[in-house]
């Protein structure tokens, strides 16, 4: 049975996100991580890979998730990391 891929969760501003995102990633900027995660991620235990530009940010917001009881989180880096990891494009709004 094939691995579930994982949800791309991109941390970068809503400005960030539209100028080059992962195919089919979620924009959850992490100055909102707290207040709408519930919301936008409610399955802790399905399969994350967060990204922003270097990585920096997507850590602090793994860090947190874990914290929270997610249980299946990676901080994957830059956007272009995780596309090239995952296979995936590159879109832009």
């Amino acid at each position: 049975m094939p691995t579930q891929q994982p949800l791309v969760v991109d941390v970068r501003s809503p400005a960030e996100f539209a100028n080059g995102h992962v195919a089919g990633a979620i924009n959850l900027p992490l100055s909102e991580l707290a207040e709408r995660v519930t919301s936008v991620l409610p399955q802790r235990d399905a399969p994350l890979v967060l990204c922003c530009v270097s990585g920096a940010r997507s850590d602090v917001a793994a860090q947190w998730l874990r914290a929270q009881g997610y249980t299946q989180v990676a901080n994957g880096g830059s956007a272009g990391a995780v596309a090239l990891q995952l296979g995936l494009p590159i879109e832009r709004a």
